[in-house]
């Protein structure tokens, strides 16, 4: 059962803890100079995800608009070359 925990942890269950716990007060001493809780980290993750979402259908309507601007030159030099080389 220990050959497997310490498998399964990577180190032994004391050095592991050891770890834990060092990694624990490090990131904590770095959220406490940014003034960061948990929950304000859970909330940036929601404010990015909905950001990226509005962001990314503003996206997509200036696509169209370009689109758009485009196709009304393309598709007019388009028909008038394809009416153009009927002649020939």
């Amino acid at each position: 059962m220990s050959d497997r925990l310490t498998r399964f942890l990577g180190d032994t269950p004391g050095r592991t803890a050891l770890k834990l716990l060092v990694a624990s007060f490090v990131v904590g001493v770095i959220m406490a100079a940014f003034n960061w809780y948990p929950e304000d980290i859970l909330y940036m993750i929601r404010d990015f995800a909905v950001n990226l979402w509005e962001t990314g259908f503003a996206a997509l309507g200036r696509f169209g608009t370009y689109l758009a601007l485009g196709a009304g030159v393309v598709i007019p030099v388009f028909i008038v070359m394809r009416l153009l080389n009927l002649r020939k």
